[in-house]
């Protein structure tokens, strides 16, 4: 690896699901340690994903950390597979089912119009299975303890939900959003709204700013091809 200038720059990572971002980060800097960086290298990402999700995140390398919350603050867009047949604990398919029972599954005009009514500025709890900080824990830790845990709405903006797919009980939608903007707490609230269940069955992000998945690449990919430099300086590797 060239070592004439300090290493910076962004690897967008098409993370796989059962890794976690901070994982993602340490592949890297070990990576990039065996190459030659120094110990001192930052290595960190620009908002992360939930373990069961997948899809883009951005590993920010060197004075790139910097501009972590500019990343941060990007648009995001997801795919996104709901349950509308239960609810769990943790929103997603991580913790127990709990059945709704559902006399007539709504029809797909009325989901289109319970997902326009989460579009734009809304109040948005977190899902208690979250690395919200509360009296100085997590809350997923005090919720994991079997503790009663009481999240503050936080409002968010959500661009746009479209209804791409809809099979009772599998919906599947694309949503576009802002910043820290919980998926699983879309998927809970749109079933509380249409009085049916909504448990989070998979995610996928697809945007995050500038970049989509087509410029993402697999880790195994890039812990093969690390060290190669574009024409600006930025770590890359190409996309499968």
């Amino acid at each position: 690896m060239e070592q004439s200038e300090p290493l910076c720059g962004v690897i967008v990572m098409d993370k796989p699901e059962r890794v976690s971002s901070a994982g993602l980060c340490r592949l890297v800097k070990g990576r990039l340690r065996a190459l030659g960086a120094p110990k001192s290298l930052k290595v960190g990402h620009g908002g992360t994903l939930d373990p069961m999700a997948t899809g883009i995140v951005v590993v920010l390398v060197g004075k790139m950390t910097k501009r972590c919350d500019e990343v941060m603050a990007g648009e995001k867009e997801y795919l996104v597979g709901v349950d509308l047949s239960a609810f769990t604990a943790s929103d997603d398919r991580e913790t127990e089912r709990v059945p709704v029972e559902v006399a007539e599954p709504p029809t797909v005009d009325a989901v289109r119009e319970a997902a326009a009514g989460f579009v734009g500025a809304i109040d948005q709890v977190p899902p208690v299975h979250s690395a919200v900080w509360v009296d100085g824990k997590r809350s997923y830790d005090l919720a994991r303890q079997g503790r009663e845990v009481e999240l503050t709405p936080r409002r968010v903006e959500i661009h746009e939900i479209a209804v791409l797919s809809y099979a009772w009980p599998m919906l599947t939608l694309r949503v576009r959003c802002g910043k820290g903007v919980y998926i699983r707490s879309l998927a809970r609230d749109l079933g509380v709204a249409m009085g049916t269940g909504g448990t989070l069955a998979w995610l996928r992000r697809t945007r995050v700013g500038a970049w989509t998945i087509r410029d993402a690449v697999s880790p195994g990919r890039w812990k093969a091809e690390a060290g190669t430099r574009d024409d600006r300086g930025v770590l890359r590797a190409d996309a499968d």
